[in-house]
């Protein structure tokens, strides 16, 4: 139950990557619009209706043709500092339509150009710039989200938003559009061309109905204007928020794309020599081509096909310290799983879910190769519809595997709640097999009230055949309550009960065996005037683990926070956590440092403090003291970012962990640093480094990543990767320096017709 610290650097990140071009991520919201999402009725004056273009438009940014001027601007309010308050900028956000792409136009008027930011060159990178963008609601579920936006510097970003904004924000995914910018002595000026193919939506008799919404963020001013109307509690990027919005006489056209790529290189790795008193580098040359294609087979439902798929220009994953007696959870960084990702979320609570794309083509965080997959995904009638299946050669520690996935989902009761199912099957041409299926759905039951259930079965061949199936204990449930909402009172309750022989084996799950109940009570306060945009006096935090065989406590804690946001984008927090954990085993920590079978209470004290997003220079920091078993723990983690020009940007996330058992005369220091730097010449040649330290792991690592876009999706990547032995002397004989060493460089070219 213990917060692993790397894990509260990467989600401050991730939570300040997001403010940087919008605020903060609340968890839910109503309609605030007279308008109903999805009227029964199917009449227009329900829907805004966009305009379609009465002529040809040019795609520079400026946006003053005839056809712009015949189309009208959307009436903005502001969203931060203050909810409903004045605009200080003059602002025109213009969104039409033509027969194959939906055209969005800004005009950026500012009263001191000479303060327009622009901290990045790079791609999907937000980093405190002026920005502008729109959220579409491509089939209108209130659902998925696809999220498109730019800077005065013309960089194009997009993010897949899945669960209504509680879902997976998916950053890495891309699609075909352009954009184009400029700036001038009046502000910026910039225009978006979406094709209808990118945006896969359905169209029934040649009309669309599709949700959008719109925002310019000014960050000096921390100021961000919307439409339509959005109260300050609720996140502007939410689909059910997005205004409806209708298009007619939309035939759209269906594309195909291939994408090859070649690749070359060479990977050295240290091997013990044949007098076995030290180790050569053994080098080896690689050489492998392969390739993805993408069809539109309807409009809105889209196949891919992927052949020696390949992920070398993935950045590598963090480092991280296990301070829990948990398994860590990492990421998803790989492109192809993450594109349409949050049509597979099953979610069992926390980061536990039925499927979890790692578990294909990786094994203890080395790569499977992967043979070949496919993967069907969108809309079919009313059902949201994902397919997968993946082969996998064999290694040296597993067996070649098939990998399937199918999930199914749709609206049910009203526009805001939904039903689905999922199955996955796992198997190897051994003989293993791992088949699960689940069944979910969360309900509206009124206003921002919802009700979610989570029921899952797994049957895993090694488990039936030591004592076959048993029904009860291959089972995993969840029943959840939560008021969904960050202005006044919510809650949130939540019991699961995950059964000994349930082993999602394409999912994740943290540990095995057990029921737990978690909940959580707040109460958020917006003041109307004054320095302070958002004041929760308190958030109440508590989750009880039970053993199922005997019912007895395996952890428990408790968490009451303070948070202060400022209108300036300033936040500090503060809280005071207590927990419990009953060892059975003894719980193995860094440098030969244990703790003991036994019950340990033990109180925490946590503070983290962050500057205002749309500094070129801000800091995030916190730190902790606390009771840590029967010894103590304090930690600090540092993140500074620095946006030294357009060309340059570092980030450094330090944490320092201190852990300490007296009694025993046992303990270590954690040194954990990720050094990120970031350098773009202009919007095509960009180069990142990712540089990794761990003490405790006797490691570094650098990943360094050349790119040059020539368009979208023609680039040119080189990439290098070292690792690096700290404690040579560890064994003997000593290790060399390096520990693997590559070179790679990859070519893709798109096609498309």
């Amino acid at each position: 139950m213990i917060a692993v610290s790397t894990n509260r650097i990467t989600s401050v990140l991730a939570v300040a990557a997001a403010v940087s071009c919008a605020t903060a991520l609340p968890q839910g919201a109503s309609k605030l619009l007279a308008q109903t999402r999805g009227a029964a009725s199917g009449q227009d004056d329900a829907y805004l209706r966009l305009t379609r273009l009465s002529g040809p438009v040019v795609l520079d940014g400026v946006s003053d043709e005839l056809a712009w001027q015949e189309v009208e601007p959307f009436p903005l309010t502001m969203y931060t500092p203050t909810g409903g308050g004045a605009l200080t900028e003059r602002t025109e956000i213009r969104v039409a339509y033509d027969e194959g792409h939906l055209y969005v136009a800004g005009r950026f008027f500012d009263s001191d150009p000479a303060r327009i930011r622009v901290n990045s060159l790079y791609r999907d990178r937000l980093s405190g710039d002026d920005c502008f963008g729109i959220v579409v609601d491509p089939f209108n579920d209130n659902d998925i989200g696809l999220w498109f936006w730019t800077t005065p510097a013309g960089i194009r970003g997009d993010v897949s938003i899945s669960g209504d904004g509680q879902g997976a924000w998916n950053g890495s995914w891309d699609t075909h559009w352009d954009v184009s910018a400029v700036q001038t002595s009046e502000g910026w000026f910039a225009e978006l061309r979406i094709p209808f193919s990118s945006l896969g939506f359905q169209a029934v008799g040649g009309r669309v109905e599709m949700g959008i919404s719109a925002y310019r963020y000014i960050p000096r001013k921390n100021e961000t204007q919307v439409f339509p109307e959005i109260a300050p509690e609720f996140d502007y990027h939410r689909p059910s928020l997005a205004q409806d919005a209708v298009l007619v006489g939309v035939a759209t056209h269906r594309p195909v794309y291939l994408t090859p790529y070649v690749l070359s290189g060479v990977g050295q790795t240290p091997e013990l020599n044949e007098l076995e008193n030290g180790y050569d580098l053994n080098s080896e040359g690689e050489f492998q081509a392969g390739g993805d294609l993408r069809y539109n087979v309807t409009s809105n439902l889209t196949l891919d096909f992927t052949v020696n798929t390949d992920f070398a220009q993935v950045e590598a994953d963090d480092y991280q310290v296990n301070l829990t007696r948990f398994h860590l959870f990492f990421p998803e960084k790989r492109r192809f799983f993450q594109e349409r990702s949050g049509v597979f979320d099953l979610f069992t609570g926390g980061p536990t879910r039925l499927f979890y794309s790692r578990q294909i083509g990786l094994y203890a965080g080395e790569a499977i190769p992967i043979i070949a997959g496919a993967r069907l995904v969108g809309r079919a009638g009313e059902w949201d519809l994902g397919i997968l299946n993946m082969q996998t050669k064999s290694s040296t520690y597993l067996p070649s595997e098939n990998f399937g996935v199918a999930r199914v989902r749709r609206r049910v009761f009203n526009q805001y709640s939904n039903a689905g199912a999922m199955l996955t099957t796992r198997f190897g041409d051994d003989g293993s097999y791992n088949v699960a299926y689940g069944l979910d759905g969360t309900f509206r039951v009124a206003g921002d009230d919802y009700l979610g259930i989570r029921w899952a079965q797994t049957f895993d061949d090694d488990i039936i055949d030591q004592h076959g199936f048993r029904f009860a204990e291959a089972n995993a449930v969840r029943v959840y309550v939560n008021r969904a909402r960050e202005r006044g009172f919510s809650y949130f309750f939540s019991a699961r009960r995950f059964g000994a022989d349930y082993r999602p084996e394409m999912g994740f799950i943290a540990r095995q065996n057990f029921s737990d109940f978690e909940y959580s009570l707040a109460y958020f306060h917006y003041p109307e005037s004054g320095p302070l945009r958002r004041i929760d006096p308190f958030q109440l935090f508590g989750a009880l683990a039970l053993r199922n065989p005997d019912g007895s406590v395996e952890s428990f804690f408790i968490e009451h926070d303070v948070d202060l946001l400022w209108r300036s984008g300033s936040r500090i927090g503060l809280d005071l956590e207590l927990y419990y954990e009953d060892l059975r085993e003894q719980l193995d920590f860094p440098r030969d440092t244990y703790v003991p079978p036994g019950s340990y209470w033990f109180p925490r004290f946590e503070f983290d403090y962050s500057l205002p997003p749309g500094r070129a220079f801000r800091t995030f920091l916190g730190g902790g003291v606390q009771q840590f078993y029967d010894g103590w723990r304090a930690n600090l983690w540092l993140v500074p970012v620095w946006y030294a020009s357009s060309h340059l940007e570092l980030s450094l996330e330090y944490n320092l962990d201190v852990v300490r058992f007296p009694d025993r005369d046992q303990g270590f220091d954690s040194h954990l640093a990720r050094l990120r730097i970031g350098s773009a010449l202009d919007t095509k040649l960009s180069m990142n480094a990712f540089i990794q330290y761990s003490n405790v792991g006797d490691q570094a690592a650098a990943n360094v990543r050349f790119r040059y876009n020539f368009a979208e999706g023609n680039d040119l990547w080189l990439v290098y990767n070292e690792g690096v032995n700290l404690n040579r002397d560890r064994v003997d004989p000593a290790l060399p320096i390096t520990d693997n060493r590559t070179v790679l460089i990859k070519y893709t070219y798109t096609f498309a017709w």
